[in-house]
């Protein structure tokens, strides 16, 4: 009876003899030591470097001079006064205004037509998602031999309506830019087609199925419950679409190089070609110009996608 009253409880011991954790000593192998190198590329090549646009932009900096002087708002006047930075920013906007809308537009079609998880489908969406990988200077240039007078696309045309078609797909001061503006929502609608299939495939097939019970129709359905419930895969492809076409530049460089006579010319081309001519103030201007458009834009934008998120709430 005393042996049984003495005996330890059942894993009294082996707590007991467990080491007990050492604290006020910072672990070695926390997470955060693993965003070290994140944070240093970060801080080296991105915030550096924002940091001396807003420096250099108010200075005389250029391949002509020694020295660098404070200039302070010279250049901006001068580039308001010569009227391509403002002409440029209007460019590049309608640019990015006709980009998100083809991107969006064909990325919400290509994801309704291939939601059905079948073996063609699955083929199509590899199909389509590969000029999202391709190098964009090389989709430019393949679209540039296409559309030549003497290209593909006109002989194709031609076989078709048993005529000779010479049409400058690239060649008119009114039309190129939309169709720049296709050529870039091409390469990049495989991306909003998988984001819209993500955002399909989280719709509850309970809520479908209740719409279809009241009678209501495909397009009534896609219209009242659907397009609503895609408000935050809309929200990041408008987004990206907006973002990445006003940073445009690799593609409308290859096509036209900006013309003709300046109808696609963006601001990244206009400062790249500030730049190679040696004035270097003035196209660090222009960088800060764009990135004011970007910031300005871009919160009003996402604020305003946001708010239609609320009927997920």
């Amino acid at each position: 009876m005393t042996a049984q009253l003495s005996r330890p409880r059942p894993g009294t011991a082996a707590r007991s003899s467990a080491p007990r954790p050492k604290t006020g000593r910072r672990r070695q192998d926390h997470p955060a030591w693993f965003l070290i190198p994140a944070v240093a590329v970060l801080i080296v090549f991105f915030f550096i470097p924002t940091l001396f646009n807003f420096f250099y932009a108010f200075t005389d900096w250029s391949s002509f001079k020694t020295k660098i002087n404070f200039a302070g708002l010279d250049n901006v006047a001068s580039l308001l006064q010569n009227g391509s930075l403002l002409a440029d920013l209007r460019t590049t906007l309608v640019y990015a205004v006709l980009v998100a809308v083809f991107q969006n537009l064909f990325g919400l079609i290509l994801a309704l037509v291939l939601e059905a998880d079948t073996r063609i489908n699955r083929a199509a969406r590899v199909a389509f998602f590969v000029p999202v990988v391709m190098s964009a200077l090389a989709v430019g240039y393949i679209f540039r031999a296409v559309l030549k007078p003497d290209g593909v696309f006109n002989a194709i045309l031609g076989t078709i309506t048993g005529q000779h078609v010479d049409i400058a797909w690239l060649g008119s001061t009114t039309w190129t830019i939309v169709v720049v503006s296709l050529i870039h929502a091409w390469k990049w609608m495989g991306l909003s087609m998988l984001i819209y299939l993500a955002g399909l495939k989280t719709i509850s097939t309970d809520v479908l199925e209740a719409a279809r019970i009241d009678g209501a129709s495909w397009w009534r359905t896609l219209r009242a419950i659907r397009f609503p419930l895609l408000a935050p895969a809309i929200t990041f492809n408008v987004a990206t679409a907006l973002l990445g076409s006003m940073n445009g530049f690799d593609i409308v460089q290859a096509t036209t190089g900006g013309g003709p006579g300046g109808s696609t010319e963006l601001l990244n081309i206009f400062i790249f070609r500030t730049f190679g001519q040696g004035l270097f103030a003035q196209a660090t201007t222009m960088s800060l110009a764009l990135f004011l458009m970007v910031t300005i834009l871009a919160f009003p934008v996402i604020t305003f996608l946001r708010k239609r998120e609320d009927v997920l709430s």
